[in-house]
């Protein structure tokens, strides 16, 4: 075998071993329970099941998934982010560095404070009042961030 095969079986049995451990992770952590809208799928992880009980106790249970508060609602963006999320929470989940109680990222927020807005766009229109009118500087999850998650204090969903 000259050195050009060798390269070429050396990149093969590479690549063959990440596809492998790719393909045996998504199964493991049942990874095709995050292409669903089962709100199941987001307790996969022991560091959301405070949420998830939360959201199971929660106000919006009889009317929205995780997913209709947690991702866009349209096709790629919901993808994408169910991509982007999934690989962020599986290197952290695997590594650990993950802040407990864990923190929504700004872009989080934002994907929920969408959700808000365009479920209550009627309420949220009819206040009128100086501090929301017209603007669109509303921030639904600081005042009331333990809707979704019930136990959850308002202050601590705010912050994530």
């Amino acid at each position: 075998m000259n050195r050009a095969h060798a390269v070429l079986f050396v990149s093969a049995c590479l690549v063959g071993l990440i596809l492998g451990l790719g393909v045996y992770t998504f199964g493991y952590a049942r990874g095709w329970s995050y292409l669903t809208n089962d709100s199941r799928a987001c307790a996969n992880c022991h560091v959301m099941n405070e949420q998830y009980d939360g959201w199971l106790k929660g106000s919006h249970r009889s009317v929205a998934v995780c997913n209709d508060c947690h991702v866009p609602h349209d096709f790629i963006g919901k993808y994408w982010t169910k991509t982007r999320n999934g690989m962020v929470h599986s290197y952290y989940f695997t590594n650990g560095g993950f802040p407990e109680p864990i923190r929504a990222t700004a872009r989080t927020r934002a994907i929920a404070e969408a959700a808000c807005l365009r479920c209550h766009e009627p309420v949220v229109q009819a206040m009128g009042t100086p501090a929301h009118a017209g603007t669109r500087d509303i921030s639904c999850i600081r005042c009331h961030g333990s809707v979704g998650h019930m136990e959850l204090s308002a202050t601590n969903v705010g912050e994530r």
